[in-house]
């Protein structure tokens, strides 16, 4: 058997993972009403653990009742089920991997969902081909309470048992607002340069670090280009990163940031059958690489586990994450370990990821042969 780096372990600012492979966040749609963790979330993060997985990133949480998306999605907010967390962490600590829980509010997204109110956002802005929901402008006080809800949940996190907590700052939420010149139009300290726009995320960096400790790992999803003109474009994606990473962030994943015309491509790709179908942020990962000294996660179409090792043989990752994969084939880590290397059985059809959208449990809904 061929030798492979991706069964050896890692480490996060001290959080030691035991192999390296990350399930990458994927919200379920499986939350209590309330939302508390429920039975069938329980069962699907034990599952993954004793599947293989090092680091298990949980789905979105939402910081603070205003970025709630979904009524079926977890609270870290001030009604957070603490003791539910907490049976769960020790149970994937028993097993012998890692959990984070994924820091999330959604901005004006919120308003493609529950229409009746205006959801928060960076700036009011009505030419966007890609969104209509109503939303409006935070004002100061506004903003400065997410940067402390952020903080708190992060505390509550660690309490409850979570190894760290990653910071969602792509997919067109709120962090990625404010990041987007397209979706920032703010002409206050919150808007503007590369600087303003990028400055929730370093207040909520240390909002973080002041409620959950300096010793606590910090991780970051974050959306380094949108992908249409006028928007992000990767080089002040990439000038961001760097920012962050200067600033005390401890790893970060690269991915898409607003819905644009790249979202087909990338994080709705179908069809991942091949080689050079997979790993669509494979040339952002490498550029990054150059340019910011923590721990990269790759996510992105990662199908077979001749791509996964030859990301991290190359040094073009420290990490590999997944998500269509694992919601497929929960032990597919397990079983590459053991010996069978072939390939993850999902094809990407995203059903999975339509079940969702119809309000359905987070499921693999493909037929199997």
């Amino acid at each position: 058997m061929l030798t492979t780096m991706l069964f050896e372990p890692f480490a996060v600012k001290g959080m030691k993972i035991r192999n390296r492979f990350v399930r990458s966040a994927t919200y379920d749609g499986m939350a209590e009403k309330d939302g508390s963790v429920s039975a069938r979330q329980s069962a699907l993060y034990e599952g993954l653990a004793r599947g293989g997985v090092g680091l298990i990133v949980t789905g979105i949480a939402y910081v603070h009742e205003s970025g709630r998306i979904s009524p079926f999605q977890n609270s870290i907010a001030d009604d957070f089920d603490s003791e539910g967390w907490r049976t769960v962490t020790r149970a994937v600590h028993r097993i012998g991997a890692r959990i984070a829980v994924q820091l999330f509010h959604a901005g004006r997204e919120k308003g493609r969902i529950y229409r009746k109110k205006p959801a928060l956002a960076p700036s009011l802005v009505t030419e966007d081909p890609f969104f209509d929901g109503p939303h409006r402008s935070m004002n100061e006080d506004e903003i400065l309470n997410i940067i402390e809800a952020f903080g708190r949940s992060a505390e509550r996190a660690r309490n409850a048992g979570f190894d760290a907590v990653q910071i969602h700052a792509a997919h067109a939420y709120l962090l990625s607002q404010f990041l987007s010149p397209f979706a920032n139009r703010r002409e206050d300290r919150w808007g503007g340069s590369l600087e303003n726009r990028l400055r929730l995320h370093r207040e909520i960096l240390g909002s973080i670090r002041k409620r959950a400790g300096d010793d606590y790992p910090l991780l970051m999803k974050l959306g380094v280009e949108d992908g249409f003109e006028g928007g992000l474009q990767f080089k002040e994606g990439a000038a961001a990163a760097e920012i962050l990473a200067s600033e005390g962030l401890d790893a970060l994943e690269i991915s898409l940031g607003l819905r644009g015309r790249l979202y087909d491509q990338t994080e709705y790709r179908s069809g991942i059958t091949r080689p050079d179908r997979e790993a669509y942020y494979r040339n952002w990962c490498i550029a990054m690489r150059r340019r910011v000294n923590v721990p990269l996660m790759m996510v992105g179409g990662i199908r077979s586990f001749e791509t996964a090792d030859d990301v991290v043989s190359k040094g073009e990752t420290d990490l590999v994450s997944l998500s269509r994969p694992l919601i497929r084939e929960p032990d597919l880590i397990l079983r590459w370990q053991r010996g069978d290397r072939t390939p993850s059985t999902c094809v990407s059809c995203n059903r999975c990821m339509e079940a969702l959208l119809k309000a359905e449990p987070l499921a693999c809904y493909a037929r199997r042969k």
